[in-house]
């Protein structure tokens, strides 16, 4: 899912609790959009005029402003900018009070990840923002196609045997062509943190992901010591 000129979507987060603004920022940066976060009214007031949001994830209740007096300063610019609300799971005042003052959809924390995207993605097409993205399960990358619904990988037309944990990660880079992605972004997606921060077995794995998508062939997998990987097409002879 992309914008209508074919840029990445643009996705402002707002809320006072970091931990919750730091698992959006990278979940929602996952699924291919920028995101930009604050954690007060008059942050997000500043950061919707530099970054134009497509959409705004907004916390009704936040230390300065109040998100219905957030959500009348950003409609005032962009009448039609989507904003959908987060609010307390007990908070039906608040509920009602969010889509009467024109908020187009709200989910109670706490909220799971998939449901969130389910809605902003609903919310953005009914907005016309944006452009379908690419039906069917392939992502592509080069010559490297991975399936996600068989679990098929195959590189030139050869299949690949993968582990489940080897496909995760392979998914995870594909998804995220020519981005540079640090070892804790990939152990917090792919482990979720179970191996306790130690990021030798994002080592590990990607030693083992190289083996057998770039043994003999020119390298997809690439290292930028000190910060992460990054997958990328591989370059043709003669470039």
């Amino acid at each position: 899912m992309t914008r209508a000129d074919g840029g990445a979507l643009r996705i402002l987060v707002v809320d006072d609790e970091p931990s919750l603004t730091d698992l959006l920022r990278m979940a929602l940066r996952y699924e291919g959009w920028e995101v930009e976060t604050a954690g007060d009214g008059a942050t997000a007031l500043a950061t919707a005029r530099k970054f134009n949001p497509d959409l705004v994830i907004l916390d009704i209740m936040l230390p300065d402003l109040d998100g219905l007096s957030i959500l009348g300063r950003l409609r005032a610019r962009d009448a039609d900018l989507p904003v959908l609300f987060l609010t307390a799971k007990d908070a039906l005042d608040d509920r009602i009070a969010g889509l009467t003052a024109g908020g187009d959809d709200y989910v109670t924390k706490p909220f799971s990840l998939e449901e969130l995207v389910a809605r902003i993605r609903g919310l953005l097409r009914r907005a016309a923002l944006v452009t379908p993205e690419q039906v069917g399960p392939l992502v592509q990358v080069g010559d490297l196609i991975l399936n996600e619904d068989s679990h098929e990988v195959e590189r030139g037309g050869v299949p690949i045997d993968l582990t489940a944990t080897e496909f995760e990660l392979l998914r995870y880079l594909m998804r995220n062509p020519r981005r540079l992605l640090s070892k804790m972004q990939i152990l917090d997606r792919v482990w979720n943190y179970e191996f306790d921060g130690r990021t030798s077995i994002v080592e590990l794995y990607i030693s083992y992901l190289r083996r057998k998508i770039d043994a003999g062939r020119e390298p997809m997998i690439h290292t930028s010591r000190g910060v992460g990987y990054m997958i990328k097409p591989a370059r043709v002879a003669g470039e």
